[in-house]
């Protein structure tokens, strides 16, 4: 498929293939997404792309309608869930944003859709009894004070997977009690961590010394039993291990502890505008969710604890 450029604008007709490299490209380096998301995005708008191709449609000549139909394809025929059929429509509006910032196109079909909205979910979390219980566990092997530190530092600093296994040895300092995370579109931000959890990273740091005495290493923080750094995959799998040896009821995964580190602070008394920079957020209302949060603990309580509850 060939897009043609504006009247006007001049230049040569675009390939696809070249349209997406540039679509991806705009979204890495001037959008500053992740990897993740602009893989998504760029897959999401091929499909589109080949939905316009089997339909006979050029993508820069579609109206409005048309998007009404690929909307309904992805709901009703695909049946794909609400979150799904966001993102696709997201992706498709960011794509055409594009195309008019590149004059490939002077009028933007997108500026009156409105993606489905998605429900609101409170984010699910730990007790503090849960996590006193996880961070008790007697670990003995490696991979088991390895895992627990890991949990150690995810409740501690709200970190996400991905920042978490990039982190190196020198981004974090125990002395003052501080670590340094690089977040979306590769930001860094400084986040505070308590004693304790300097203690955990204290003994990891030195068991981790002894069993790699002999061998040459990566400098990341977390290692596998080859000495190079630790899978998202991995830490999966290792805090499932760990939820079920500790007798923890709900499946462990690496965003839980973010939300519990995220509830327990508001719970605490925290402020949304330090969770926010904490948390690495760029919106404020991305924090927000976290407050419906205490209001499900009030009304727990407020069930508990009233004459008529």
């Amino acid at each position: 498929m060939r897009i043609y450029r504006a009247p006007g604008a001049g230049g040569a007709p675009v390939t696809q293939a070249d349209l997406l490299t540039d679509f991806a490209n705009h979204l890495t380096f001037e959008r500053q997404l992740s990897p993740n998301t602009v893989s998504a995005y760029r897959s999401d708008v091929e499909s589109f792309l080949e939905y316009c191709l089997a339909n006979e449609v050029e993508p820069q000549n579609i109206a409005p309608e048309f998007l009404d139909k690929y909307l309904y394809q992805l709901r009703m025929v695909e049946q794909l869930s609400t979150t799904s059929v966001f993102r696709k429509m997201e992706a498709v509006k960011c794509f055409y944003k594009f195309l008019l910032v590149e004059e490939i196109i002077t009028d933007d079909p997108t500026r009156f859709l409105k993606s489905p909205k998605l429900a609101q979910k409170i984010p699910q979390q730990l007790t503090r009894q849960e996590m006193d219980r996880l961070l008790s566990y007697p670990a003995k092997k490696f991979d088991e004070i390895r895992t627990l530190t890991i949990v150690e530092l995810l409740y501690a600093a709200g970190l996400r997977v991905s920042e978490l296994i990039n982190l190196r040895i020198e981004n974090v300092n125990t002395q003052e009690g501080w670590v340094l995370a690089f977040g979306k579109g590769g930001k860094q931000r400084f986040v505070p961590i308590h004693p304790q959890a300097c203690q955990r990273l204290k003994y990891y740091l030195d068991v981790r010394e002894a069993t790699f005495a002999d061998k040459i290493v990566g400098s990341e923080l977390f290692l596998n039993r080859h000495g190079r750094k630790i899978s998202r995959q991995s830490v999966w799998k290792d805090l499932a291990d760990l939820g079920r040896k500790a007798g923890i009821s709900q499946p462990l995964h690496p965003h839980l502890f973010r939300h519990t580190f995220a509830s327990h602070l508001l719970q605490g008394g925290a402020d949304l505008r330090s969770l926010q920079e904490m948390l690495g957020h760029a919106n404020l209302a991305t924090t927000q969710i976290y407050t419906h949060l205490d209001v499900a603990d009030l009304k727990e309580k407020h069930k508990k604890f009233h004459p008529r509850g």
